[in-house]
């Protein structure tokens, strides 16, 4: 009997001890869920990869912006260039009771899936850098208007040959709305002067590693020409790195698009044209201003265009300071 009657104490004295520690844990746990949701807002941003150095601008001067906003989180997702894993992110951002969605798409037929998930949730969903498949069921766009870069390329192109001569393309990725039309934007303007041939072009991805095996491809295969023509200033580096190893930079031509600092290091050195200024900080920023609007209950404007700026050798450093590039 005293054996059963000390089991009892013992058993009350555990049972009491758990309750006081599950009293514990449950404030514990409330306090961690009051602290966690004490900003007013939360905005998701679904970048389609990290690993790029423009979009990493981009991504950096949203942060930056970000910071300055004391009563709203954001949430910063890689989707690594992967269609499939973009979508289950921007599916758990908006289980996450995101107010607002900013996606740079990885694939823009595929986009279409973004918006409708978004807009069956009632959370508003902006599009920067690329217009989305269905932009007109989007809250907004912030970013530059990508065919315009390919006419401001062409038509300097076209100027420095004199109306002739031989053109290679370097397209970014063909399933992204910025590559089809910055590549439009270029044959929009070719296509008016019948001495400019488009002689060979392919995809690099948007890689400068691409870009430079494409291009010794072309160099190897006896493919002349007088210009590259590419969608971005990373496979510009890189046709330039191949033009350089065969020794035929100095009769060819290259024209980019982003005036990253890379590219303007290379253009003060004479190798880089041309490129077109993409304002990576101005669209980073502006996007999470529009999207912190929405948020709020404010009204946007369907399009914020940053426009594109033509940037030549003499505007290099003017550029490299802009960007506080060393």
């Amino acid at each position: 009997m005293k054996k059963f009657n000390k089991l009892l104490s013992i058993l009350s004295i555990l049972i009491t001890t758990s309750l006081i520690f599950t009293s514990c844990v449950t404030k514990k746990s409330t306090e961690d869920l009051v602290k966690y949701s004490s900003k007013k807002y939360r905005i998701g941003f679904a970048m389609s990869t990290f690993d790029d150095n423009w979009l990493g601008n981009l991504m950096n001067a949203a942060k930056k912006e970000a910071k300055n906003l004391s009563d709203a989180d954001v949430i910063f997702v890689n989707a690594k260039n992967d269609a499939t894993k973009q979508k289950s992110q921007i599916m758990n951002l908006i289980a996450q009771k995101c107010n607002v969605i900013i996606v740079i798409s990885v694939d823009t037929d595929k986009s279409a899936e973004y918006t409708q998930l978004a807009n069956d949730s009632n959370v508003p969903i902006i599009s920067v850098n690329r217009f989305l498949k269905n932009q007109n069921d989007a809250a907004s766009y912030v970013g530059s208007d990508s065919i315009t870069a390919g006419i401001m390329q062409g038509e300097y192109v076209v100027k420095q040959l004199n109306g002739k001569g031989n053109v290679v393309l370097l397209r970014g990725e063909d399933t992204q709305e910025a590559a089809i039309k910055r590549t439009e934007g270029v044959k929009q303007v070719f296509k008016n002067y019948p001495d400019i041939k488009i002689v060979a072009e392919d995809t690099g991805k948007w890689q400068r590693t691409l870009g430079m095996q494409i291009t010794e491809n072309w160099i190897k295969n006896d493919i002349k020409f007088d210009a590259v023509v590419c969608n971005n200033d990373e496979m510009a580096i890189g046709a330039i790195m191949a033009l350089k190893e065969f020794k035929k930079l100095d009769n060819v031509l290259v024209a980019g698009t982003d005036a990253t600092p890379d590219a303007l290091k290379f253009m003060k050195e004479g190798s880089l044209k041309v490129t077109v200024f993409q304002n990576a900080e101005g669209q980073g920023s502006t996007a999470i201003d529009t999207a912190y609007k929405i948020a709020k209950g404010e009204k946007v404007n369907k399009n914020v265009f940053i426009p594109y700026e033509l940037v030549v050798p003499n505007d290099a450093d003017k550029y490299l300071q802009k960007q506080n590039a060393k």
